[in-house]
């Protein structure tokens, strides 16, 4: 019996260490009494630590552990209940307690075998569920069976009763019956013990089948020969086949690769042991499922092998899973290769588009300082001339090269602005002018052609606008010159009317309207929108008839726009067209003074001594000429390096100087005369490059202004005049703010919310959104912009000038500190470090900083009034 026992014990050992998952079994008293390694290696305990322990005190909720193992003795099965088991350092895994209760021979609880699967692994769950609800099944059948062998064991002790009696009839002699008398008592005694081996195998049998079932994976017990001798559902499931069909069958004939699975057969044997062999087990309809073969052998009492017990994971989910990992791979991989091929496609492109831009403005800087250098002395000397004793055959013949060199500069001038537009170079002032006194200024220079015309120019000016504006004159005064130069050309006889009128005033802004209107040929309604494209006209006729390049309104409109306005048009064919558009400009509290609007040629100003230093004799001739009709004294030097050496030995009042000159230029020389010399003597910039980055250099280097070449001599002489005027206003200003400084400093904020306030429409969430978003990126920036000046890198200061720049508007911050950064942007640009640069960018994160402090004192009042 003893020797029976111990091989039954060894086969329930092989069944529950071939299990993957953590098995134990546990006594109605709930103690440990059996587990296998698994369950050794999830809690971190030996196995016999873990025997004759409390099962519960290994989980993080024992209360409902003992529930959960109640139930399984309530209802005979638990399945799939969540608990949490702790390693014995500490670590916890979750996992589903699914449990089955064994009965010993007499039908009474013996106890639990739980299987407790880790939910890391979620694929798995619903193979737990239905090998639970099989195993549920088993044992229901298993208890039927046992009632049955009940029935069978009370009939079997009725025909003993039977065979007693009969024995009793046989009365022999009194020997005989004290020999049978002795005879029984040792049946009995060895009816006892079979007895007793009989209900130890039945209970051993009933645990070994309920170790079996409790694996969810395919688990088959295979003797010496290869035959089945024992399976569980997840065995019949897999294969397709029904108990009955694999028990005694060869297990080799269900997967695909027979002798491979002879080989790990043949190697459990010679190990002991095989862990996580693959192999493919074929179902009887076709399907195939990847597995992992584990296994290992049992022995009899005396110790010699008697089969194998093999257990087969399904992997086919996780090579799924691992084959879609590797084409995800692979297809990332090669996307990432597209994506740098792209990159360098597209860095290519832009390099190739860099270098277009750079020879589209090369070119169109060198087509500009090589016309308007001759066209220079051309039209210059013209008007030299017409101003002599002619007769009327050389006037009319001087008139048509004037206009002829006036129609080719104003073509240079568009096709200059319209590149500048087209590469979004275009750049717009902010500074403070006259609005009046500009726009009558510049209607001025029409009254010529209009009298020419016999044509009527009538002014309607609303004198509600402000007398000072923040804007950009210069543009103002090209977009209304077109407008008004076109309603001249198109009109033959009637009016043409300017007016300037108020729309909208806040404290902030002023949003004013400017109409053209002319009694002239009109413009069909289907022809309206084609005006504004580049180099169009209203008809083909229009150009031969009226002349023009049909740019003066793309270039108009675009002025316009840019400037956050519109155009629009009214016209009817035979009647006249109206032209109008509107533009918001800012208000200021600066000096209309400072400001100098176009001098008449009559001003006088008493010795006035000029240096002129341009190095083409031509032009030379042309300004002594022109500064003699001036009535001032002036003085030649033929490039930079001679005029430093002439500034070194006289007096001079201002400097006329060229760009581009032979052995030190006109930026070199204006340099030398800030930095070395230390001289604040006015300059006037005389340059044939009227690109953007030209006229960015003039003001890095410290020119006080430019004057593009043919040299309108009106214009010369009131720029003269106005440099020569303005430090007595510059002196006049810094006494009123030293004035104001002692009364003020200490009021000074430098933010002011209301414009936030009204874009917001008072919403205190977005206005605390739009402060946050200023604290978060301005200090960044400011950083950004020392470090750059400091590292020389142009490209990042430029960029981190251009974005802080409208976010002065936005909280209310003076002009005077968004023109600040906007000097820094012109200086990135140009890429030279002048004086003086550095201590502006200090200025600049002063006045951020405090403006930070403001706007965080801001932000937590409307915080609390929410």
């Amino acid at each position: 019996m003893e020797i029976i026992n111990n091989q039954i014990s060894k086969y329930a050992r092989s069944l529950i260490e071939a299990i993957l998952d953590p098995t134990i079994s546990i006594d109605i008293a709930g103690k440990i009494t059996d587990v296998n390694e698994a369950t050794v290696n999830i809690t971190g305990i030996s196995r016999d630590c873990l025997i004759g322990t409390d099962y519960f005190d290994y989980f993080t909720e024992p209360q409902k552990a003992k529930d959960v193992f109640q139930e399984a003795f309530t209802n005979g099965v638990v399945v799939d209940s969540t608990l949490t088991l702790h390693h014995k350092k500490g670590k916890l895994t979750n996992i589903l307690f699914n449990g089955t209760m064994f009965r010993d021979d007499q039908g009474n609880p013996s106890g639990v075998i739980v299987v407790s699967r880790n939910i890391a692994e979620q694929k798995w769950a619903l193979d737990l569920k239905i090998a639970n609800r099989e195993l549920a099944h088993q044992n229901k059948v298993k208890e039927k069976r046992a009632a049955e062998l009940v029935i069978a064991n009370k009939e079997l002790a009725y025909q003993n009763e039977e065979k007693e009696k009969r024995a009793a009839e046989l009365v022999i002699t009194n020997e005989e019956l004290l020999f049978q008398n002795k005879e029984n008592k040792k049946r009995e005694i060895v009816n006892k013990e079979l007895t007793e081996i009989n209900n130890s195998a039945k209970l051993a049998s009933q645990y070994s089948l309920s170790l079996i079932e409790a694996s969810q994976d395919p688990l088959v017990t295979i003797n010496t020969k290869g035959k089945i001798t024992d399976m569980n559902e997840a065995l019949v499931n897999i294969t397709g086949m029904t108990r009955e069909e694999l028990t005694d069958s060869d297990f080799f004939d269900y997967f695909t690769q027979q002798q491979k699975a002879r080989e790990v057969y043949q190697e459990v044997f010679e190990k002991g042991s095989v862990a996580d062999s693959p192999l493919t087990i074929r179902h009887k309809d076709g399907k195939l499922t990847d597995v992992l073969f584990n296994g290992s052998v049992y022995k009899d009492y005396q110790g010699n092998v008697i089969g194998v017990v093999i257990v087969a994971r399904d992997v086919t989910e996780q090579k799924r899973i691992a084959t879609e990992l590797i084409e995800a791979r692979v297809f990332a991989e090669l996307a990432t290769e597209i994506a740098e091929e792209a990159k360098k496609s597209a860095e290519s492109a832009t390099i190739i588009a860099e270098n277009a831009v750079k020879a589209k403005q090369q070119f169109l800087s060198n087509m500009s300082h090589e016309i308007r250098t001759p066209m220079n002395a051309i039209i210059g000397f013209t008007k030299v001339v017409l101003k002599t004793e002619l007769s009327c055959k050389q006037k009319e013949y001087l008139d048509a090269i004037k206009m002829s060199g006036d129609a080719l500069i104003v073509l240079i001038n568009d096709i200059l602005d319209l590149a500048k537009v087209d590469s979004g170079k275009m750049t717009f002032e902010k500074t403070p002018f006259k609005m009046k006194t500009s726009v009558f200024a510049m209607l001025h220079l029409f009254e010529t052609k209009i009298q020419e015309k016999n044509l009527k120019l009538v002014t309607e000016y609303d004198n509600k606008i402000p007398a000072v504006l923040l804007g950009d004159s210069i543009r103002l005064h090209q977009i209304i010159l077109n407008l008004v130069s076109n309603a001249i050309k198109f009109t033959s006889k009637g009016n043409i009317t300017v007016s300037v009128n108020l729309i909208h005033e806040d404290n902030d802004k002023a949003i004013i309207e400017f109409a053209i209107t002319d009694d002239g040929i009109g413009v069909a309604e289907n022809k309206i929108g084609k005006i504004f494209e580049n180099f169009q006209q209203a008809s083909s006729g229009t150009s031969r008839l009226y002349g023009g390049t049909g740019l003066g309104l793309a270039i108009v409109k675009q002025l316009i726009e840019q400037q956050g306005g519109t155009i629009r048009v009214k016209s009817t064919i035979g009647i006249g067209s109206t032209f109008s558009f509107t533009l918001s400009f800012q208000k200021t509290r600066s000096d209309a003074e400072l400001g100098h609007e176009d001098i008449e040629l009559g001003t006088k100003l008493k010795n006035i001594k000029v240096l002129v230093v341009e190095d083409i004799p031509l032009n030379q001739l042309l300004m002594k000429t022109l500064l003699d009709d001036f009535g001032f004294i002036w003085d030649i030097a033929e490039n930079g390096k001679v005029a430093i050496e002439k500034l070194k030995k006289n007096v001079y009042d201002i400097i006329l100087m060229d760009l581009q000159m032979p052995e030190m230029n006109g930026f070199e020389a204006t340099e030398y005369i800030r930095n070395t010399m230390n001289s604040k003597i006015p300059i006037i910039a005389l340059t044939a490059d009227v690109t953007t980055v030209d006229l960015a250099k003039c003001k890095v280097v410290g020119m006080n202004d430019y004057l593009a070449k043919p040299v309108d001599e009106r214009l010369l002489h009131s720029k003269i005049i106005g440099l020569l005027k303005k430090p007595k206003h510059a002196k006049l200003k810094e006494t009123l703010e030293k004035e104001e400084e002692g009364t003020t400093a200490k009021k000074i904020k430098y933010i002011d919310l209301v414009y936030l306030n009204e874009r917001t429409k008072s919403n205190p969430t977005l206005m605390m959104e739009m402060i946050s978003l200023y604290l978060e990126q301005t200090p960044p920036l400011i950083h950004t912009i020392k470090q750059s000046l400091a590292q020389k890198n142009w490209t990042l200061l430029g960029a981190a000038a251009h974005k802080m720049i409208p976010s002065f508007a936005i909280m209310g911050m003076s002009v005077d500190f968004e023109n600040m950064a906007k000097k820094i942007q012109d200086f990135a640009i140009v890429e030279q470090k002048t004086d003086g640069i550095a201590t502006l960018v200090l200025e600049l994160e002063k006045i951020c900083l405090q403006a930070c402090i403001e706007l965080q004192e801001e932000f937590n009042i409307i915080k609390n009034t929410i």
